[in-house]
């Protein structure tokens, strides 16, 4: 079938779903409860939060996961300011408001801030995520990597006094418009849990075959070969939660993940050429070394008792595991003459961070004071991180471990019946980084000795905020927070190349402290909702992602500024269409030279693109369909090469369900208009690299076939 006839039967398929829901009747208004945000480390509804939330439920991750095959994907295409993804494996470059967020999994932290390999939205199947709440802007109440936000994957739950096993199976297909047979992929997942009365278990795997990727001109789309790639690879995952009921007040839960996913290996780069035009492709052939992939378990147990001396007591303790391994290659990095001639050594990298931490929470109400309730907790984390050259059994950074122990306190007053929320909390943060005595690569001023050291520091962060209710279903807010995160010191310690170097004087622990602050208000009426944020944030000493000579990034120590502003509407139009949108448009500038004048523009590793969002939803009786549309904006960058200016580009997507008795069928076709498009981290970073000229995918089709028990 020709291209022409692929498209007719895209649009056949969906004509005849349309044409289905306009027979049933059943309307679906739009919802007006209030979210509790557990994001925040305390059940606190949107009415007293002083800052932008939005929380993704399971419906639209479901209709997300018809289209994409990642929790990235899903979340970059519904919150307004998430930065375009990569379509790949590593998320660098993108971001929340211009800045990293920090990705949680039931608030067990997923980042690798200390050698920071962008690698922590892929820790977890979407299959076992039940809804994902999105914090924007920069705060510390989760910790360190918060300066973007907070992107909380809270996970499935077996449901309270259930009869029975219940549960979810799913059958998943994925093909390329091109007809190519390697571009099939398919997925095969289920879950299932009880409630026994005093306790319940839930457990879960989930296996995924990805085929190769095309775009819209049917080519082959080149594999990311050193950071790695989700085409052409396998994952696999396991996931458990068990809970036992104490008392009525008394609960603990321990929840446990693995995830792993693996290229095959199977295709080689083609160079692409930017000058004509033509992407980086890729052929079939085994890639040296072995395959890149990300494997992690995370184990959280968490004890909450909701009557402790008349306030509530949470306590989880965590552990994760984690393990990135890069592709291969004979950069001069990797050189070293001692074991080969120079020029001639392959060999990769792997990435690893164990994690093991606490969080203790309290919470109470100040009987003296009507409306005060206090939150004062402690945090405590150790985590140790190296990155190894694998073929060669050789340390690029050394074994560095960072220990933090933090108590914080927050206090939230309600007035006027509740219609006015105040907030004030700060938190003391304690860190020490420890790094004992380690020599550098060769190929750093031929391996150099560096004395260990115990560099630390001590920051408190503050936050203050407030909410009004002006008249039932209007709310405005404003807030000041400040977030933190440690600079890549990985990238230092490995590239110290000057003998008599010391930890404890030559490395800057100093944390990126990101000061933000926003205002905006939020409408719920009965058949429409609209938000509008102002937000600004700004540090004195950013970790800036530069381009350098060898065609990596470092990171500079820069004073940053980024401000902008996000709208979102919802309109319910019928009782069977909603219509709606947001829009977000950024603004970044730098201070290059270090003269305290921010005088260029923030460039496409740091900030995304202004970005339009559209959607329709149709829901009649047992189908339904949603089209939603991203525009990316053209955007060049001042103090930048003109050849990183960003042309922009607009992507429709759909998605149709079916729900008979039997199951459930959905059809999705992401690129619905096969637009061919150059991705933006491709088309805005390093203009001389025809390797990593990335087209996006062109259209494809996903088949889901999923039964509730």
């Amino acid at each position: 079938m020709g291209r022409a006839g692929r498209t007719w039967l895209a649009g056949a398929a969906f004509s005849a779903l349309a044409a289905g829901m306009a027979q049933a009747q059943e309307p679906a208004p739009i919802n007006l409860d209030e979210v509790v945000i557990t994001a925040l480390r305390v059940e606190q509804p949107r009415a007293a939060t002083p800052a932008t939330v939005q929380v993704i439920g399971q419906e639209e991750l479901t209709a997300q996961q018809a289209l994409s095959q990642s929790a990235v994907e899903a979340v970059a295409a519904l919150a307004p300011s998430f930065s375009p993804t990569r379509q790949k494996l590593s998320g660098f470059g993108e971001t929340v408001r211009g800045r990293s967020p920090l990705y949680l999994v039931d608030g067990v932290p997923q980042s690798t801030p200390l050698r920071d390999d962008s690698r922590d939205g892929f820790t977890i199947d979407p299959f076992f995520i039940d809804r994902v709440e999105v914090v924007f802007g920069s705060n510390a109440i989760q910790g360190i990597g918060a300066t973007g936000g907070v992107v909380n994957y809270v996970t499935v739950s077996t449901p309270g006094e259930a009869a029975g096993w219940t549960g979810k199976v799913m059958g998943q297909t994925t093909f390329d418009d091109s007809g190519e047979g390697d571009s099939l992929g398919y997925k095969l997942a289920g879950i299932a849990g009880r409630d026994f009365g005093v306790w319940d278990f839930t457990a879960g795997a989930a296996y995924e075959k990805r085929g190769a990727f095309y775009d819209a001109d049917g080519l082959r789309i080149g594999p990311d070969s050193t950071q790695g790639d989700i085409q052409d690879s396998d994952s696999f995952s396991l996931f458990g939660k068990a809970g036992l009921d104490l008392t009525d007040t008394r609960r603990i839960e321990i929840m446990a993940n693995h995830f792993q996913l693996e290229g095959d290996g199977d295709y080689r780069v083609v160079a692409g050429n930017r000058t004509t035009g033509r992407p980086t492709s890729g052929w079939r052939g085994t890639q040296e070394g072995r395959p890149p992939r990300n494997k992690v378990t995370s184990v959280a147990a968490t004890y909450r008792d909701r009557d402790l001396l008349g306030g509530t007591f949470t306590a989880q303790a965590y552990g994760h595991d984690y393990e990135g391994t890069f592709g291969g290659g004979r950069e001069g990095t990797f050189q070293d003459p001692r074991i080969a001639p120079v020029g001639t050594l392959f060999d990769q990298s792997a990435n690893n961070s164990e994690k093991l931490g606490f969080k203790l929470d309290y919470e109470r109400e100040v009987q003296a004071i009507p409306g005060l309730k206090y939150l004062v907790g402690l945090d405590g984390i150790r985590d140790k991180t190296f990155q190894a050259l694998i073929l060669t059994d050789r340390y690029w950074v050394p074994k560095t471990t960072y220990e933090s122990l933090a108590p914080f306190l927050q206090l939230r007053q309600a007035l006027f019946d509740g219609r006015v929320h105040l907030s004030a909390g700060a938190r003391q943060e304690n860190a020490t980084l420890k790094v004992d005595d380690y020599v550098t690569v060769f190929a750093a001023g031929g391996g150099v000795e560096v004395a260990g050291g115990s560099p630390s520091f001590e920051e408190t962060l503050f936050n203050v905020g407030g909410t009004v209710t002006v008249v039932d279903g209007v709310t405005a807010y404003a807030s000041y927070a400040q977030g933190f995160t440690m600079p890549d010191v990985g990238r230092v310690l490995r590239a110290v190349n000057t003998p008599g170097r010391d930890v404890d004087t030559y490395l800057d622990v100093e944390p990126v402290v990101s000061d933000n602050v926003e205002v905006g208000v939020e409408v719920a009426r009965e058949r429409w909702r609209a938000s509008l944020a102002y937000f600004e944030s700004k540090s004195d000493r950013g970790a800036l992602l530069v381009l350098n000579a060898g065609g990596t990034f470092d990171v500079q120590r820069q004073k940053t500024k980024i401000d902008g502003f996000e709208a979102t509407l919802r309109v319910q139009a019928t009782d069977w269409l909603t219509v709606g949108g947001a829009y977000s448009k950024l603004d970044g500038r730098t201070d290059g030279d270090g003269d305290g004048t921010l005088e260029r523009d923030l460039n496409g590793a740091n900030i995304s693109p202004d970005r339009l969002t559209v959607y329709a939803e149709g829901t009649w009786g047992p189908a339904s369909l949603r089209v939603q549309a991203q525009t990316f904006e053209s955007r060049s960058f001042e103090g930048e090469p003109a050849a990183n200016a960003f042309e922009g580009y607009t992507v429709v997507d759909a998605v149709g369900t079916w729900r008979l008795e039997a199951a459930d069928v959905s059809l999705g076709i992401q690129n619905l208009l096969d637009e061919q498009y150059i991705s933006y981290f491709s088309d805005t970073q390093n203009p001389t690299d025809n390797n990593r000229y990335w087209a996006g995918r062109g259209r494809t089709f996903t088949l889901t076939v999923a039964r509730r028990f």
